[in-house]
């Protein structure tokens, strides 16, 4: 964990390289700089078993989005091809572009 900057942002659109959800694409809901980890909606859904309490006396099934390791996914350009991600810098401030098409990525 030397260094905590990463490329990919809340509520950016990426694409799953690796792994069971490989090909998904969802939005980045949570970013964990720290653990250099992101939670995408929809993707690495994990089920867990919850006994009835007073709270929710039905119980039941709970699904919840696991995050991922921020080197299995991919921002993703407007035809939904994977690409990486730099820093140029634009009219004096900092931009995120697009290393396959050169345009410059919101947020």
């Amino acid at each position: 964990m030397s260094n905590t900057k990463m490329k990919i942002k809340k509520g950016d659109q990426v694409i799953v390289l690796s792994g069971k959800d490989k090909g998904k694409t969802g939005t980045v809901t949570l970013a964990m700089p720290r653990d250099q980890k992101v939670v995408v909606g929809g993707v690495n859904v994990a089920t867990r078993h919850r006994k009835p309490s007073q709270a929710q006396p039905q119980g039941g099934l709970e699904r919840v989005e696991a995050p991922l390791h921020v080197s299995k996914v991919a921002h993703v350009t407007a035809d939904g091809k994977p690409t990486r991600v730099r820093y140029e810098t634009q009219d004096g401030k900092k931009v995120r572009v697009s290393v396959k098409t050169g345009s410059k990525i919101d947020g």
